[in-house]
């Protein structure tokens, strides 16, 4: 165990030097009260068995004990628009189809024929009934039966009994959750506090703009732990460098359910030498390499001429700029949106497998699935954007699946952050590799950068534990 006598001293004992507040405290517009609370919580120091994220066993507890009673980020609001619309969402040995109904709602019904067992459905999109390919057993969207085949061999089932079985299901900001188990926290009781965090910033009036995936050689922990610290940038990310305050970064864990990284963006990396660097070296090198700018870097776009004034920080200017081009975007007044909101990387995680962005910019949605077992996962990018004002909400863009032999940055629709995360990528898989060879089968985290990372295994094992 550290050495440390109270709570007070854990917080004294991270972040030498400038630290997220001190950053925070020096723009022009502060962000809302939340964003500068200390959360920061000590929660152990003892190792991680690494046997946790390759054990076949220990991945069949997850499947049995913690799967089922969680909410899982099925599906947005985006993916199915209209009436008969539905997304198969597959995890953990089960199979939903979330269907749009004719009056508006959404309901999840497991995705499985009543009569043999064949899955109804293995895509999405719109449908008038679904109808099982192997003998034609039908049934509504509403999940009631429709059609029997010969039906006069099948007098021993009634509708009632061939009513497809449904999951819980509930809705939070633009995006839709199941849970199995019917038993359980409300959806904001499990996600708090977001959905008073989130009002403003209002995910709800966001879609779709991007969505990649890509099965990853890695347990889906593996995969989800490289996206929950800033504490890797400095070796893996080192073209982020000029304008990520990685070592800046301020770890919460403000929920049962969630915890939160603010990495500050429009600084250089407390990691470089910082003397006789300018501020407008700062914005030029941000405007290159960020991924989530409103816009792409274009040289010769008049938006990207961003000159930094005398006696004003590069994150000052950035915060203007950007301002400016949201209001162009998307309308709407954003002269009192703090420069955090707009360029920094808010990133919530909320357990077991789902992690959205916060602030103004286009955000960046992650999610992580078994796929089909502990050795290997199905990652997931998407990018939501806000709907220009005055204009009707469009359908979002469906999932662009990645080959095997395909890379992040093949697919062009997340610009340079794919080649961000194919950085990333090479570092999951050779963890769970090496993690399978680990002669002292450990794995030893930070008490401060990785207390993310041990909050999610705590939070496993309470559920396993029931």
């Amino acid at each position: 165990m550290a050495d440390y006598d109270s709570s007070d001293d854990f917080k004294l004992a991270h972040c030498p030097g400038p630290g997220w507040n001190d950053i925070l405290a020096s723009d022009d517009i502060q962000p809302p009260a939340f964003m500068a609370e200390d959360h920061a919580r000590y929660l152990g120091s003892e190792p991680i068995d690494a046997a946790r994220y390759y054990s076949p066993d220990f991945f069949r507890q997850e499947v049995e004990k913690m799967w089922p009673n969680v909410w899982q980020f099925a599906a947005r609001e985006e993916d199915l628009p209209e009436a008969g619309d539905y997304v198969t969402y597959d995890n953990a040995g089960r199979s939903y189809l979330i269907v749009r109904q004719e009056d508006g709602s959404v309901r999840a019904f497991h995705n499985v024929c009543l009569h043999r067992g064949r899955k109804l459905k293995t895509d999405s999109g719109s449908a008038e009934q679904f109808v099982c390919p192997f003998h034609g057993f039908a049934w509504n969207t509403n999940g009631s039966l429709r059609t029997i085949p010969c039906r006069w061999d099948f007098k021993h089932l009634t509708d009632e009994k061939m009513q497809l079985p449904e999951a819980t299901l509930a809705q939070w900001g633009g995006y839709i959750f199941v849970r199995d188990n019917p038993e359980g926290p409300s959806i904001e009781e499990y996600l708090s506090p977001l959905p008073e965090w989130f009002k403003r910033w209002k995910h709800e009036e966001c879609v779709t703009v991007a969505w990649v995936g890509k099965v990853v050689n890695a347990n889906w922990k593996i995969t989800m732990e490289a996206f929950m610290e800033s504490y890797h940038a400095y070796v893996t990310h080192p073209q982020l460098m000029p304008f990520t305050g990685d070592a800046n970064a301020a770890y919460h864990v403000v929920g049962d359910h969630v915890n939160v990284n603010y990495t500050p963006f429009g600084v250089i990396s407390p990691h470089i030498e910082q003397a006789g660097l300018p501020q407008q070296w700062i914005v030029d090198e941000f405007r290159k390499y960020n991924g989530r700018s409103a816009d792409n870097y274009d040289p010769e776009k008049d938006n990207y001429n961003i000159q930094v004034p005398d006696g004003q920080t590069a994150r000052q200017a950035l915060g203007a700029a950007m301002r400016q081009t949201s209001a162009a975007m998307f309308g709407g007044d954003y002269s009192g949106v703090s420069e955090s909101e707009l360029l920094d990387a808010l990133v919530y995680n909320v357990f077991p497998n789902f992690a959205p962005w916060g602030g103004f910019m286009p955000n960046i949605v992650y999610r992580w699935r078994p796929w089909p077992d502990q050795d290997k996962c199905l990652m997931e990018v998407r990018v939501i954007a806000r709907v220009p004002e005055g204009q009707p909400r469009p359908a979002g863009v469906p999932m662009h699946l990645l080959g095997e032999d395909e890379a992040w940055s093949d697919a062009p629709e997340l610009g340079v952050l794919g080649g961000v995360v194919d950085q990333d990528t090479e570092n999951m898989e050779l963890c769970h590799e090496g993690l399978k060879v680990s002669k002292n089968q450990a794995v030893e985290l930070g008490d401060y950068q990785e207390v993310r990372i041990r909050h999610i295994h705590q939070t496993i094992d309470k559920y396993l534990a029931k």
